[in-house]
């Protein structure tokens, strides 16, 4: 491959994408720094070279767009995965602003969100049953391969691929969002890139600027706050300017947790204030309402521009129900504008004034951003928790005051406005009682993406290059009985990348073939609860309050593959070993002791996190005695086990542990392993069989919540095909709860297999015929129906069936009917227990339901009353949420009903499940220690 001739800086921003370049040249100091304009359509087949790339795509519909309208000049390639017709940029925001339901926007916010499955196809978000959907990653990807084709195209003989490529993300992306960022590249053909932390980016675009003269700009300014209100991020970052016999140094000494919050939650501020306008008491959809926002979006940024209008005019053309009787329009003031975003987003708070915490109502479009929208709050608990390193930067001695940095550089559309950059400036300078120096940005818009070049300069020792290493100190989570237990720091705050740091005092003894996980916590604090500096090595008590989990590194470790004998196991002693590397990511990797050589690299768990643990795990005395017992009852040798054993296991393991219900976590997965382990003779006999299904099921319940669980559930997974060997209604029962208690660790593939296989009995034309009807009876039915009911991760489509299959069979008759109806609540329930929240059942389906369940005796039936509940439980997501009609209708009839005041509750504003409606929820009470994440 030739040698690059290019430095390319792109800034994959939430609203807008920027990219910057530069020749690679003997003189790299002095080579100018370009933006590449980026061809895109901004109407049918109009092509345009402009320096934003708006982050939006549009998913026509058939026929809308002819595909010569969607012409680029070059063959356009979508990535794999992709859809075929698809528009990127410019025209896509417009369309967005017209249609409803077609536009993905904020992909970048999508791709930190934790509670969805980010290579899902969930986006757009409110879009309509007939459109295709993609997967946040995807959609990153088709923003950066739509560049690296647009580059191509003008660069044919310097392809971006073959180029020095350097992307930006939020300081504050966590391990997961950077290692999708960086999938998404690879998926977009751009193989070999950099990361570079957004708030950086910006200090190496200022630095560029003023390279002669920063050493007497910055004499008097030892601490600078980066301030980075972006479309959907705040990134909040520290950096110190320090001199080493006159020579200027700067690090990057403090970096803020991940803030949701940004443009996207002013622009949806603005909506809300529209809508009302607009609509006065009826709420707009989803669709509608998203349509609106790209609407305030544009107003928002001609109001908030300097020579701004008075006014500008909103219209909302009506969709095809004609909600707003055709198309209205309204004015937004500029002093409206000014005031939700002055008061609102950067009020003059005080010091002392954190975010409030309470849980947000505004999760729109399933994304969770912070409860307090006000960035000046969010400011100050930065600043309090850098204090130390503060105190420090600043030489300053009298901790009766705060300290406060002297400079500030700020960077996002929003500081386009005058209005909002006075607004911080006076908040830092009434915090700090003097005023405070803002180093200029003349170009909020493209400053990331010209540092991100600058910061290549950098790497290549043309420029000053910003120290500070890791942002975050990384901990191994040693956990203890009864404590939350000590942590191991791996790698310390401020490590530079490539250095690895290798725990020579520390071994561990692991088995080959089984799965190793590795907790591990992080945290961003320079010093610990007792002021202690973080090192290396070192070893703290937790705080939760200072220490952040991270999903766990897990790995099974392949051996040699050395003959053993029976029951031995090939064990290797190792260290580990942790770099932070180039790209800004983790490594981690257990090294042989023996031989340095021999290294097994431990894998980043990304899947998102559907339930956690408490790390209270308190092990009975008398479990290795529980193990044994079951060990003996399953093992090879049948004379080894007395046969009434078998017969009294399950009270015998109650007699040693205490009751069932109260085994916690950590137990019932050790009780788990000793069960897989006999799997094999389980069929050994009747109650054998029995009881290795009843107690099995229970101590892997719900499937998930364990780092190791998919393993387990591997194992598992290869006795469905088996079957069971006592066919009787009992063995079938007990065969249907094992599967319905652990449905929630199954793959979406292993919960159709099942589906397949108990359709035709849960059928309506089933119950008809007299033989398949006495099948259905004796193959456990009712077991059938709550195992069906809980395969979450089943398409919409096939719930919708089960659903209407469930609910007819309800009406109609006497039989099952509690099952029914408890299979109705937890199929169309509005919040799933563990699928992912793009899997459920549309409200414009759940409300065609509710008529006839309201039109039932609750009182006499309080299972239908339950299914309700869960139909109309309120998410705060208005894709989800059912119409306050039917709200008012279902909220009267409950309270006529005489049900528990917390169903009400449920109904009335967002809030979790308690206990016990857990319990009623899952079938099952989950394990004592589990809870579950709700999304």
């Amino acid at each position: 491959m030739a040698s690059p001739r290019f430095l390319v800086g792109i800034d994959l921003g939430t609203t807008n994408t920027v990219v910057a370049f530069c020749e690679i040249t003997d003189d790299l100091q002095q080579s100018k720094v370009s933006l590449f304009d980026i061809d895109q359509l901004i109407g049918p087949g109009e092509v345009v070279r402009k320096p934003l790339l708006p982050s939006f795509r549009y998913h026509p519909a058939e026929g809308q767009i002819s595909p010569n309208d969607l012409t680029l000049p070059w063959d356009n390639q979508p990535v794999e995965g992709d859809i075929k017709h698809l528009i990127v940029g410019e025209w896509a925001r417009e369309l967005g602003a017209k249609v409803e339901g077609r536009q993905v926007s904020s992909a970048k916010s999508w791709l930190s969100h934790q509670a969805v499955d980010r290579n899902s196809d969930i986006l757009p978000w409110a879009g309509a049953s007939d459109v295709d959907k993609v997967s946040p990653v995807i959609a990153s990807a088709s923003y950066l391969n739509h560049i690296r084709q647009a580059w191509n195209y003008r660069n044919p003989s310097n392809k971006l691929e073959d180029q020095e490529v350097v992307v930006t993300v939020p300081a504050s992306f966590d391990e997961t969002a950077r290692k999708l960022t960086l999938e998404a590249a690879q998926l977009a053909g751009l193989h070999k890139i950099v990361l570079l932390e957004e708030p950086q980016a910006v200090c190496y675009d200022w630095y560029a600027r003023h390279q002669q003269t920063a050493s007497d700009e910055l004499k008097d300014l030892p601490l600078i706050l980066v301030c980075d209100v972006g479309g959907g991020t705040t990134d909040l970052s520290l950096i110190e300017a320090k001199f080493n016999q006159d020579e200027l140094a700067l690090d990057r000494i403090g970096v803020g947790e991940h803030l949701m919050l940004g443009g996207d939650n002013l622009d949806l501020a603005l909506a809300h204030l529209a809508e009302s306008r607009f609509s006065q008491s009826k709420k707009l959809n989803a669709a509608s309402l998203t349509k609106l926002i790209q609407q305030t979006r544009k107003a928002k940024e001609q109001l908030l521009s300097s020579g701004a209008p008075d006014e500008v005019k909103i219209t909302m053309l009506g969709s095809g129900s004609k909600l707003l009787g055709g198309t209205k329009s309204i004015g937004l003031t500029k002093q409206e504008v000014h005031q939700i975003a002055l008061d609102g987003f950067f009020p003059l708070s005080d010091f002392s004034q954190t975010p409030d915490k309470r849980r947000s109502a505004v999760v729109e479009f399933g994304l969770p951003y912070v409860a307090d929208p006000a960035v000046s709050k969010h400011v100050a608990e930065f600043l309090g928790l850098h204090q130390q390193v503060s105190y420090a930067a600043l030489g300053q001695e009298d901790t009766s005051k705060p300290a406060i940095p002297v400079g500030i550089l700020l960077n996002g559309g929003v500081f386009n406005s005058d209005l909002v950059t006075e607004r911080v400036t006076q908040l830092l300078g009434k915090w700090r009682g003097a005023p405070v120096t803002v180093l200029d940005n003349p170009h909020p818009d493209w400053s990331v993406a010209l540092g991100a070049v600058a910061f290549g300069k950098a790497r290549r020792g043309a420029q000053l290059k910003i120290g500070g290493g890791a942002a975050r100190s990384y901990f191994l989570h040693l956990q203890q009985k009864n404590k939350m237990g000590k942590a191991l720091c791996l790698l310390a705050k401020g490590t530079e990348e490539g250095h690895e740091i290798r725990l020579s005092g520390r071994r561990f003894s692991l088995t080959l073939g089984e799965p190793v996980r590795f907790n591990l916590l992080t945290s961003t604090h320079d010093t610990l609860t007792n002021d202690a500096q973080i090192q290396n090595g070192v070893i703290v008590d937790v705080d939760p309050d200072i220490f952040a989990p991270l999903p766990p590194y897990i790995s099974t470790l392949e051996g040699e593959g050395a003959e053993l004998q029976a029951n031995q196991k090939e064990r290797v002693e190792v260290q580990l070993a942790c770099q932070l590397t180039e790209v800004g990511t983790l490594k981690m990797e257990c090294v042989s002791v023996d031989d340095d050589a021999k290294r097994w690299a431990l894998e980043f768990e990304v899947r998102n996190q559907k339930a956690e643990q408490s790390e209270e795990e308190v092990l009975s005395p008398r479990l290795a005695e529980c193990k044994a017992l079951i060990t003996r009852i399953y093992s090879g040798n049948k004379k080894s086990a007395d046969s009434k054993e078998i017969k009294t296991l399950a009270k015998d393991l109650e007699k040693k542990l205490g009751k069932r219900d109260e085994w916690d976590f950590a137990t019932l997965r050790h009780l788990f392993d000793a069960f897989a382990q006999g799997r094999k003779r389980r069929r050994r006999s009747e109650q054998h069989e029995k009881n290795w299904l009843r107690l099995a099921g229970f101590s892997l319940r719900p499937g998930f919540g364990d780092a190791t669980d998919s393993w387990r559930i591997e194992q598992v997974w290869g006795l469905y095909q088996q079957n069971i060997q006592f066919k009787n209604h009992q063995g079938w029962t007990d065969w249907w709860v094992f599967w319905r208690r652990i449905a929630g660790g199954l793959n979406q593939e292993q919960q159709e297999t099942i589906l397949a296989d108990i359709a035709k009995y849960l059928h309506p034309g089933a119950m008809k015929n007299p033989q398949s009807a006495k099948a259905a009876q004796e193959m456990g039915y009712e077991s059938m129906v709550r195992l069906a009911a809980s395969l979450e991760h089943l398409e919409v489509e096939d719930k919708v069936l089960l659903s209407s299959w469930f609910l007819n069979k309800a009406l109609n008759s006497n039989q099952f009917e509690q099952a029914h109806w408890w299979a109705l609540g937890r199929l169309a329930s509005r919040t799933p227990l563990y699928g992912s929240q793009h899997n459920v059942i549309p409200r414009e389906q759940a409300e065609q339901w509710l008529p006839k369940l309201l039109d039932k005796n609750w009182q006499k039936e309080p299972m239908i009353a339950f299914a309700a509940v869960m139909i109309c439980r309120k998410t705060g997501d208005r894709l989800f949420d059912i119409s306050d009609e039917f709200r008012v209708q279902v909220l009267e009839k409950l309270k006529q009903s005489k049900v528990s005041p917390s169903w009400i509750t449920l109904v009335k504003e967002v809030s979790e499940l308690s206990e016990s409606e857990s319990k009623r929820v899952f079938g099952d009470a989950l394990p004592s220690g589990l809870t579950l994440v709700n999304h």
